[in-house]
């Protein structure tokens, strides 16, 4: 099964990202605001090309054996200066403000008292030179290889590259800001997410205790939020259309089951009186089949409307022993016996006890069937309630041995029977917070089993 992806997550993702883009459209409208003139955000694009054009120059500082400072341009410094003969710069020592050697003297001139107040960002223009726009720029301290360095570019040009300088240099200023911004947005974003999702949760648990024993149950709209209001009616009224599709098909089959029992009756007095012979024999058993089943669909339906109890106190022993003694007349007809033996008299449920019997008798028909004449069918009460019905017939295969208790299964057209004892035997066992199961007998056969809880946990 594919994992599905957190929705928390998946919410702090798109808030963090929408953030990052809402930092560059900032940027990108204040940028656009200040090149169209727009009072307090005035630049110029020239101004622009100062961030590049300061890491031209700080790449060209360097040491000389003596631990000095000097600028020795690197070829794209060279290259800026070739194409603007009037742009210079400068760089000072952060700590002690010296100049650098190589530094244009006009620059050192005009900064050397701007430096010592230790300004991380300076607009200025040089004597002589209109005073707008500005032409000179000197930002941040610039880490290089070499220490720490101030940087001074004049009459600097714009290329389009320097947008990118601009808005890199920009989001370093401000990285601590907007990575403490990032993550208390995530981590409130996470916890708020997280929290509205709780009515949601709350509403999943509610739906993982239904089952088709409580289809009357409805989810709880105490404290949902409105959005989540019209999934919650959607289950609701989901769950009350199954609901009474299916008191429809309970009704449908109790109905079914009464109508049945009449005839069957009737038929099983005329057989009562036939003539003995092989073809009697096997109608009684066909009969004693079919009178199981509709005992079982009626005392299922009962216990799915909950017209019947299921808090008797069942005496295992006893139970088994007046099933047996009903069937065994049958299977000496059909040439078969059976054997009961208990290793735990006393052993007693909490459950419904027409329901029990029908399933032991349901199980101890299939047995008569599957054994061949002659033959013994064993019915074992063993201790902790399990109960062990074992013929010495064909077995079931182990690829089947979920499928046999499935509505209507059956291993061929040729397979007699319905294929609806086993299904209702599970529904009883089922109601009964029981199992049932088949394992193989040693030496050929079936072994249906059927595990009770003790009474005393049965509730």
């Amino acid at each position: 099964m594919t994992r599905a992806s957190s929705l928390a997550r998946r919410t702090v993702s798109y808030l963090i990202v929408a953030q990052i883009l809402a930092f560059i459209w900032a940027w990108v409208l204040t940028l656009g605001l200040g090149l169209a003139g727009v009072e307090r955000f005035t630049q110029s694009w020239d101004e622009l090309a100062a961030y590049r054009t300061a890491d031209l120059v700080a790449d060209s500082v360097t040491r000389d054996a003596e631990g000095n400072a000097r600028i020795v341009t690197t070829p794209e410094l060279e290259a800026e200066m070739l194409r603007f003969p009037s742009f210079k710069f400068a760089a000072f020592e952060f700590k002690t403000k010296a100049p650098v050697a190589g530094s244009s003297p006009e620059l050192v001139a005009t900064l050397a008292r701007v430096i010592e107040v230790n300004s991380t960002h300076t607009h200025f223009v040089l004597p002589g030179d209109p005073e707008a726009p500005a032409l000179g720029f000197m930002a941040r301290p610039v880490w290089t290889p070499h220490g720490r360095f101030q940087i001074a570019t004049y009459r600097a040009k714009f290329q389009w590259t320097d947008i990118f300088h601009s808005m890199r240099d920009d989001f370093l200023t401000l990285a601590a800001y907007v990575v403490v911004v990032l993550l208390i947005t995530g981590a409130t974003a996470w916890f708020a997410v997280s929290r509205g999702l709780a009515p949601l949760r709350e509403a999943a648990r509610q739906v993982a205790q239904i089952d088709v024993d409580s289809l009357n149950r409805r989810l709880l709209q105490h404290d949902v939020p409105i959005e989540v209001v019209p999934f919650v009616d959607a289950v609701n009224d989901a769950l009350t259309r199954l609901d009474a599709w299916a008191a429809r098909q309970r009704r449908f089959t109790a109905n079914a089951a009464h109508e049945l029992r009449t005839p069957l009756a009737v038929m099983r007095a005329r057989l009562g009186n036939a003539k003995t012979s092989a073809l009697k024999s096997e109608l009684s058993s066909d009969a004693s089949q079919l009178r199981s089943i509709i005992e079982q669909m009626l005392i299922a339906t009962r216990l799915f409307e909950g017209q019947a109890p299921l808090d008797q106190t069942i005496d295992l022993a006893d139970t088994l022993g007046r099933v047996v003694s009903n069937l065994l007349p049958m299977a000496l007809d059909c040439e078969r016996f059976i054997d009961f033996e208990s290793d735990a008299p006393d052993a007693a449920i909490l459950g419904n006890r027409r329901a029990v019997e029908c399933v032991v008798a349901n199980l101890i028909d299939n047995a008569i069937r599957a054994e061949a004449a002659q033959g013994t069918i064993f019915v074992h009460l063993g201790r902790n309630a399990v109960v062990s019905i074992v013929d010495h017939g064909e077995g079931v295969a182990p690829a089947h041995r979920e499928m046999i208790f499935e509505p209507f299964w059956r291993e061929s057209e040729k397979t007699a029977g319905t294929g609806l004892g086993l299904a209702i035997a599970k529904e009883i066992m089922d109601a009964h917070r029981g199992r049932i199961w088949v394992e193989d007998t040693p030496g050929g056969g079936a072994t249906f089993k059927l595990a009770f809880p003790p009474a005393g946990l049965a509730a």
